[in-house]
């Protein structure tokens, strides 16, 4: 066998390799970049959180959407406060959580924070088994507030964000009530919209269109 054409012929295997592996890489990012978030999300460093403990992993399939169900939040109050406090009771003696018990939470100007890694079970007071649920929770109470323009716009977008990033149907979008006989979470007027079906719908739009 002829050396220099055996060295030809590997030279062309590991070119086209090479050339192969780095369009592969062109074309992950190239997708990834088209799939980013839309709706930005500020790490848990913006309100000072610390690090949740280890817990049960997740892998998300359905997103299910709570209300923090406390006082009223109001958009001159302290979001950020009220999230910190949160996190120090849930992982405090009265609850002993391996985090804040939520995945994202939204304050009422449409700030969206990042809570516990999606990739770590979530935890509730109630029943339901949160593993395999993306948690999302509207800090206030939505039984006595209700969603404006805004809140609606930042929850459809953020609801198909991350339908995308995480191959979730949007058909298994749901509320915390709907999982649960012991509450009445999400609070009604954020309930009224998933009765009505006008979340499910708009998202849908959303992923289809976010997806082209």
């Amino acid at each position: 066998m002829n050396p220099f054409k055996t060295y030809s012929y590997i030279s062309t295997i590991i070119l086209f390799l090479l050339l192969f592996f780095n369009n592969e890489q062109v074309l992950a990012q190239a997708i990834k970049t088209a799939k980013r978030d839309t709706v930005k999300i500020l790490p848990k460093s913006e309100w000072k959180g610390v690090a949740g403990r280890p817990y049960k992993p997740n892998v998300p399939v359905r997103i299910t959407v709570h209300h923090e169900g406390g006082k009223v939040l109001t958009v001159n109050d302290d979001a950020k406060q009220r999230l910190k406090n949160i996190q120090t009771w849930g992982m405090g003696p009265d609850r002993k959580w391996a985090d804040v018990p939520y995945h994202l939470l939204i304050a009422p100007d449409g700030t969206v924070f990042e809570g516990r890694s999606p990739l770590v079970v979530g935890e509730t007071n109630t029943e339901y088994d949160p593993s395999g649920h993306l948690l999302i929770c509207f800090l206030g109470n939505y039984q006595q507030q209700k969603l404006d323009e805004n809140l609606l716009k930042v929850l459809t977008n953020l609801l198909a964000d991350q339908c995308i990033k995480y191959g979730i149907s949007p058909k298994e979008i749901s509320t915390h009530k709907d999982h649960s006989q012991q509450t009445t979470c999400p609070g009604e007027d954020i309930y009224s919209y998933f009765k009505s079906g006008y979340i499910v719908k708009e998202v849908s739009k959303l992923v289809k269109r976010k997806s082209r």
